[in-house]
């Protein structure tokens, strides 16, 4: 699996990495925390979330360089479900997203032995809605006119995949990946 890279915990020196590329205008843009994040409330937040059982966060790392950020949050063990998100530094090469995503439902059916793996993206996030597509995600829902955006609001996208709808995609993403990073 390490020509997708790897998924692994996230170090203290590395926090302030991960708040530059969360306050990327190109990140933010497409987050539901829209505003510029500053260093004490990154670390603030950071420490309430590092040690909670319902949240797992990960830093994407390809040969060596971290390139990514990628979180379960809501993580439902009664359930078997939980929610999910990912983000990728300014320069990290095209199809990082897609290497994280199989890596994540890889992690989410296999290790956290969750059912149900799901999202929410703003609609004009269609980039991120077709790649969820791509990986056997379904649109569980809309929710119209939900999240307010520099003063308009937008809908939601809602994507949820079930644990046999990835077994039943995983191969096919897996050889497209390996085939993507031999070229």
């Amino acid at each position: 699996m390490n020509q997708l890279g790897i998924l692994r915990s996230i170090a203290d020196e590395e926090l302030e990495l991960m708040l530059a590329w969360r306050n990327e205008p190109a990140v933010r843009a497409n987050m539901y925390t829209q505003h510029e994040i500053t260093r004490e409330e990154h670390l603030i937040w950071w420490e309430k979330t590092k040690n909670r059982t319902d949240q797992k966060y990960f830093m994407y790392e390809m040969a060596g360089i971290p390139i990514g950020i990628a979180a379960f949050t809501g993580i439902d063990n009664q359930n078997k479900n939980s929610t999910w998100a990912f983000y990728a530094s300014p320069s990290a090469p095209k199809g990082t997203g897609s290497k994280m995503e199989f890596l994540m439902l890889e992690h989410a059916f296999d290790e956290l032995q969750l059912q149900k793996l799901y999202c929410e993206v703003l609609a004009f996030n269609t980039p991120v809605i077709k790649l969820h597509l791509k990986f056997g995600f379904s649109i569980e829902g809309v929710f119209r006119k939900q999240h307010k955006v520099n003063g308009d609001l937008v809908d939601i996208y809602r994507l949820g995949i079930l644990a046999p709808e990835w077994q039943e995609q995983r191969q096919v993403m897996h050889e497209k990946l390996i085939t993507k990073s031999r070229t």
